[in-house]
């Protein structure tokens, strides 16, 4: 299995219970499993309009290849009414691989590790909670100009 980092952000509709969703329809795939999820974190849109955004990450164990595992996240963005008119829009959902093992991936619908990780607060904190090593004081440091809050845990899998 490989051992992958996917984002989660929203700022319409009910982030959190888009979270929870998302994360039960990954963790139901025969070949997924959800290993560790940060706190949510809010943040103000980073280069774009609207409402502030929830963030968090999920580690996910996967026998999927990286587009395969593009697709079904792409598939659980939509079941949540995700909607791609232009770019930064606000949304309801967005699901972004940032990491995938160790691989580089270069195409036209998928970039590995996620080429802007490191400019955003709002991955590298809720990252920093879920990864061993993969983000260092020094990156926290770049962005500390960037305001995030965390304001709670993610109970994705329907307990207490």
């Amino acid at each position: 299995m490989i051992d992958t980092y996917i984002a989660l952000g929203a700022n319409l509709g009910e982030p959190i219970l888009a979270f929870q969703n998302a994360l039960r329809q990954v963790n139901a795939h025969s070949l997924c499993t959800v290993s560790g999820v940060s706190g949510v974190y809010r943040s103000k849109a980073f280069e774009a309009e609207g409402p502030d955004y929830l963030n968090a990450v999920a580690k996910v164990k996967t026998w999927l290849s990286a587009p395969e595992l593009l697709e079904l996240l792409q598939g659980i963005e939509l079941s949540a009414g995700r909607v791609r008119a232009y770019h930064h829009q606000p949304r309801t959902l967005d699901l972004d691989v940032l990491f995938f093992g160790r691989a580089r991936v270069e195409s036209k619908n998928l970039q590995i590790p996620h080429p802007r990780w490191r400019e955003r607060a709002f991955v590298l904190w809720p990252l920093q909670e879920v990864s061993e090593g993969l983000v260092s004081q020094q990156d926290l440091d770049a962005v500390k100009d960037q305001s995030i809050q965390k304001i709670g845990e993610l109970d994705w899998a329907g307990g207490d």
